[in-house]
């Protein structure tokens, strides 16, 4: 088996399954993405041999760990070989190699790649694993990244400009879709969000994809967005890049915005828009929530979003300057309508 680093071992990822060792509770909180668990211990199991190790010897502890490590290798093997049938994973020469990790690279990692090995597969192990990932993503958050930041108020379609600007083949990092919120109070809809150390390891593996095919002097496009997506915060290194990167701020019209607004939302249900607004309610004060309820239970959504998009233009409009040197860093692009098409084209080229 070969040991070998974060960078080659995200490589040889793209191509070859990665077994993550740990038990189901340390994949559940967070994991490389793309892993896939296949865990030497049980949580209750990794507790009683961690125990055993402090309070007893290693030995103990090993002879425990094989306790439980041998009546499941006939299953980790035929596992791996239904991995490796999968078509995603077969590669012409090397479609038998399997990456394997546990938290720090040590003899939970090494039992399984001995295993594997033993039956004739081949095997790479993460070397300091897990651990070792984790530094490689706060490493890769604090780069000095270029980025152009598309602002403008809510209801801009900003989102769509910078969907349609990947479609052109530019380079953009959807930070929304990887948090897996839209940003507002009524941005979770249908979707569930990943826990923080996740999104950190989701962001800055994306970051990794698009680092290699970037010219020199090329930015990467992001959405303006607040530091706290749903329940989830940019991490503070990335936040601080943004912060200090240029706005290309769309004005476009309040009714063109609410119109966009109305027909993304009114389709939901009543209750889950009620609850949305319940959430805000402080910030939005009593009597404008009580309005926006009414109008909402009324069917007059054009008024309800009006009251709402008035709350978040206010707290944008805060947040602009707030911003690092916001006199140098904020460029107006007048919009007369939300049309990613028309609104991508205003954008400066990369």
């Amino acid at each position: 088996m070969a040991k070998i680093g974060v960078a080659e071992f995200l490589a040889l990822a793209q191509r070859h399954p990665v077994l993550d060792v740990r038990s189901p509770g340390e994949y559940a909180h967070a994991h490389i993405p793309g892993a896939i668990s296949m865990p030497l211990f049980t949580d209750d199991e990794r507790k009683v041999v961690g125990t055993a190790y402090k309070q007893q010897s290693r030995e103990d502890a090993i002879k425990i760990g094989l306790d439980y490590y041998g009546p499941k290798m006939r299953k980790i093997v035929e596992a791996t070989e239904a991995i490796l049938r999968e078509k995603k994973f077969v590669t012409s020469g090397d479609n038998k190699l399997v990456l394997v990790h546990c938290w720090r690279g040590g003899m939970r990692s090494a039992a399984i790649a001995w295993l594997l090995e033993l039956y004739g597969f081949k095997v790479c192990l993460l070397s300091g694993g897990y651990k070792a990932f984790r530094n490689h993503v706060l490493a890769s958050l604090a780069k000095p990244w270029f980025f152009k930041v598309l602002g403008g108020y809510t209801g801009s379609g900003k989102t769509e400009v910078l969907q349609e600007m990947a479609m052109q083949g530019r380079t953009v990092l959807d930070l929304e879709h990887l948090a897996q919120h839209k940003g507002s109070a009524f941005g979770g809809f249908g979707m569930v969000q990943p826990g923080q150390e996740m999104f950190e390891n989701i962001l800055a593996c994306e970051l990794d994809k698009i680092e290699p095919n970037l010219a020199p002097g090329q930015c990467i496009w992001l959405e303006d967005e607040s530091q706290r997506i749903g329940q989830l915060n940019i991490p503070h290194t990335l936040w601080k890049t943004i912060r200090q990167s240029t706005v290309y701020y769309l004005e476009i019209p309040f009714e063109e915005r609410l119109a966009h607004i109305v027909a993304g939302y009114s389709k939901h249900k009543k209750e889950e828009l009620v609850n949305a607004i319940i959430r805000i309610q402080k910030r939005l004060g009593n009597q404008d929530a009580k309005n926006a309820i009414n109008c909402l239970l009324e069917d007059r959504h054009a008024d309800c979003f009006a009251i709402l998009l008035k709350y978040y233009d206010k707290y944008y409009r805060v947040s602009m300057k707030n911003r690092d040197n916001p006199g140098e860093l904020i460029l107006s692009i007048p919009a007369n309508t939300v049309n990613a098409k028309e609104n991508s084209k205003l954008l400066p080229a990369d």
